[in-house]
């Protein structure tokens, strides 16, 4: 049963740390990443839609992504997008086949914005981090036909699981601000 809530416990701590990768790989640095466009709403036919659902993505230059939209009717609609999405900042070019979408350099002050977006991301994804650690705990605290010094052991994995998981999401907050910040 301990073991049963440990498991739920990392696995769950596991989907937090990937989630909050992904979150940081959608705040643009001074290169042109797909990720940054993966998840923007396209009006297609009246329903929001991921643009990567629509699209395909290529990035053939440090600051230019190319947009294959599957069907050629969602062109204009993917442009209004792009423009249309906060903080990123980007030209999109229709040619009638493609998108062209040019990203321009980032300046000083915006680059210590999105450090201090990045940041406030981090801190986000460890409040999840502990509130799945509180509920593990409670579920711990739940278990009747268990001694206290197992739950008491048990606890003390969870935290060092909770530890490596917060320590995780740390490392890419480092990698991520140093890759905001490198010029």
């Amino acid at each position: 049963m301990i073991s049963d809530v440990l498991a739920e416990a990392r696995e769950k701590m596991d989907r937090a740390v990937e989630v909050a990768k992904d979150d940081f790989a959608t705040v643009r640095t001074g290169r042109a990443n797909p990720a940054l466009f993966q998840k923007i709403p396209v009006d297609y036919y009246g329903t929001p839609t991921p643009l990567n659902q629509l699209a395909g993505l290529q990035n053939p230059e440090a600051r230019t992504l190319i947009i294959t939209p599957y069907d050629k009717t969602a062109l204009k609609e993917i442009e209004k997008a792009i423009v249309a999405f906060p903080n990123l900042g980007a030209t999109p070019t229709n040619d009638g086949t493609i998108i062209r979408v040019t990203m321009p350099e980032l300046t000083e002050d915006r680059r210590r914005e999105f450090v201090k977006l990045v940041r406030s991301k981090g801190e986000d994804a460890k409040v999840v981090l502990r509130n799945l650690r509180r509920k593990a705990k409670d579920d711990l605290d739940g278990q009747k036909e268990v001694g206290e010094d197992e739950i008491a052991r048990a606890e003390k994995e969870l935290d060092a699981i909770t530890k490596t998981h917060v320590d995780a999401i740390d490392e890419a907050l480092k990698h991520k601000e140093a890759e905001l910040l490198e010029v």
